[in-house]
């Protein structure tokens, strides 16, 4: 017989062989995403500095969190990673604790 089909060996292999890209693969997505999440947020604080510094121009004093929402300033308090942002007393922007 002359059929061209793979042997049940060579599917193991292959099953095995992707079975181990993606022990390698997925660590390394689940690090990075955490990575990204970071960056956005150091990108909302800035981007929440900047809001507060046109409402501090606009109504001559520093905002809380909660203007800012409540004037469509921001749309949330929450960076990408789930934390909170909060305003310090001088108009400083920064990610909180928790």
């Amino acid at each position: 017989m002359n059929e061209k089909a793979f042997t049940l060996i060579e599917m193991l292999i292959v099953l095995m062989v992707i079975s181990v890209l993606l022990l390698i693969v997925i660590p390394n997505i689940t690090k990075h995403n955490g990575m990204i999440n970071n960056k956005g947020c150091e990108a909302f604080v800035n981007t929440v500095q900047a809001q507060v510094k046109a409402y501090e121009m606009e109504h001559n004093e520093i905002p809380t969190i909660q203007q800012l929402i409540d004037e469509k300033y921001i749309k949330s308090d929450k960076c990408p990673n789930g934390r909170k942002i909060q305003i310090s007393s001088d108009g400083e922007v920064s990610e909180s604790g928790a």
